[in-house]
């Protein structure tokens, strides 16, 4: 890979006007009860997104929301379900897929808070919970189906959802689901729902990439720009790093690591082998480091992910094997080690930084 191709300026982020919304909640053309409940919440007027997107879903367009993380988007995709239900109410009639287990635990909570009264009720379906459990819960027939694709695909294996009666489909943080690598099991779980009437989807950007898939998940869909939809490559300073020797490498990382705004980095190397080392290397000097690879159990990779979460490590050493899968926020830089193989495995890398609008710095040591 060509070095320079690592260097790039990111983008500078316009500060945007605050959104004044033309009509109240109680104006919308949707039930009592929601209204109530939205009430209740102390929820008067409606967010951009919400406003320009709830009245086309209730009338049953396929709809392409582009908006960040807490513009509000949950409420968007959820109050167009709740009217639908409340008017028709049937089992298995919505599924909502996340990238994460947090996602789906708030778009669930939103769920219990909107529907006081109502009768309607979901389940949630995430990963490292009894899946023998959750085909229990499953045959309590949920009106909504809340979920991480990795479980959801679990239980359709194992014939626990029915996926012909699924009519509505919703996907939140599409693009995340692209850097975690589930848009495969999710096109596959699309294709299976033979009675789907409806997809919503939204996603904070949209690049040529997703272009191309959301063109077949989609039916000539109405799209809303809330968010620019810049790519998160648009929102990091990428750089390299000229290594001299190369026993200065992991001088040089350390010297880095010295600097106050390296406050939550992850550093990728090429194999688990060169991982391992780089982890103790870096222990031995001090660092509070930890690591993630495909030699690490599930347990383990977890507990060193949940330290890096809570800010008791400052340092995770990864292989691209966990390029896809780290989700957590405020990563301050990400660090190739080495030149990585492909483009695509260096744009998933850096992906890690610069999300929600924040800006991110990606490094990339060259010899």
């Amino acid at each position: 890979m060509d070095p320079e191709q690592l260097i790039r300026r990111a983008a500078p982020v316009q500060p945007e006007a605050p959104y004044v919304a033309p009509r109240t909640f109680d104006e919308f053309p949707i039930d009592s009860l929601v209204k109530k409940a939205l009430r209740q919440r102390g929820f008067k007027t409606p967010t951009e997104i919400q406003e320009r997107t709830i009245d086309a879903a209730i009338a049953g367009s396929d709809l392409l929301g582009i908006a960040n993380t807490g513009t509000g988007k949950t409420a968007a995709f959820l109050i167009p379900i709740l009217e639908r239900l409340i008017h028709s109410p049937q089992h298995f009639d919505s599924l909502i897929l996340v990238p994460t287990r947090e996602l789906a635990l708030q778009v669930y909570d939103e769920f219990v808070a909107l529907t006081p009264g109502m009768r309607l009720f979901a389940q949630k379906f995430i990963g490292g919970t009894s899946v023998n459990e959750d085909i229990r819960r499953m045959k309590q027939r949920p009106h909504v189906i809340i979920g991480t694709p990795g479980r959801v695909a679990d239980l359709i294996n194992r014939g626990a959802l029915p996926m012909n009666k699924i009519e509505v489909l919703v996907l939140d943080e599409f693009d995340r689901m692209l850097d975690m690598g589930f848009v495969h099991e999710v096109e596959r779980m699309a294709a299976q729902m033979t009675n789907r009437k409806q997809n919503l989807l939204f996603s904070a950007t949209i690049d040529n990439g997703l272009k191309e898939i959301i063109g077949r998940l989609l039916e000539d869909p109405i799209t809303v720009k809330v968010s620019s939809g810049q790519s998160s490559s648009d929102t990091i300073d990428q750089d390299i790093v000229r290594i001299g020797n190369a026993d200065d490498k992991i001088e040089t990382l350390v010297t880095m690591l010295q600097h106050e705004d390296f406050s939550r980095v992850i550093v990728f190397a090429e194999t688990k082998h060169r991982v391992s080392k780089l982890c103790r290397d870096l222990k031995k000097m001090g660092v509070a480091v930890d690591e993630i690879h495909g030699d690490k159990t599930q347990r383990a990779r977890q507990i060193a992910l949940d330290k890096f979460k809570k800010g008791n490590i400052q340092v995770l050493c990864a292989t691209d094997v966990a390029a896809r899968g780290i989700d957590v926020q405020d990563i301050s830089h990400v660090i190739n080690y080495e030149v990585p193989r492909t483009y695509d495995s260096y744009v998933h890398r850096i992906g890690r930084t610069g999300r929600a609008g924040k800006r991110g710095k990606a490094l990339t040591f060259v010899g």
